[in-house]
């Protein structure tokens, strides 16, 4: 137990378990209405980081959990096996950037089914902006763009083996 807590409250592993704390709280002032889930949704986008469609709350509180077990797990599984010569802090700081890196991907895992419970947040997988509409023409080699914005355009288009031809443009 004790080689438990000192890998918790070690040098590296205190940041994990300080995110922890932060996170634990605000998930208990959540819980108790006096702040929204979403709270932090305007600031930043997670989009990314493969972990958009769900609040940044959820996001971060998932990665802070997973980090700090798999560093606790890293931490006490290199220290009980690290060689002798090996300096004394070189195990915990391998095992919290290996935890974060870990946990990162496995928050990337959790965070792309629970989109669904979340509507109003941006998928990862929707475009920036919206596509434009092509439609063909009768005339071959040209298509028609439009834009919901600008007038319509005639572009050019040429099939393999084609030369370049300069598009017609439309009044």
């Amino acid at each position: 137990m004790r080689t438990l807590v000192e890998a918790a409250t070690g040098l590296p592993g205190i940041l994990f378990t300080a995110a922890l704390v932060v996170a634990l709280s605000f998930w208990l002032l959540a819980a108790l209405g006096l702040v929204a889930v979403d709270a932090f949704d305007t600031d930043v986008d997670l989009g990314a980081w493969n972990m958009g469609g769900v609040p940044v709350t959820v996001a971060l509180s998932l990665l802070t959990v997973f980090a700090w077990l798999l560093d606790l797990g890293f931490t006490l599984l290199l220290t009980a096996v690290a060689a002798a010569d090996l300096p004394a802090g070189l195990p915990p700081l391998a095992a919290a950037a290996g935890s974060l890196l870990v946990a990162w991907r496995l928050t990337c895992m959790f965070v792309r089914p629970l989109h669904r419970l979340f509507p109003d947040e941006p998928s990862a997988a929707e475009p920036a902006e919206p596509v434009e509409p092509v439609r063909r023409t009768e005339r071959a080699g040209t298509a028609e763009r439009t834009a919901r914005t600008e007038p319509s355009e005639r572009v050019g288009h040429r099939r393999a083996g084609e030369p370049f031809a300069a598009p017609d443009r439309a009044a």
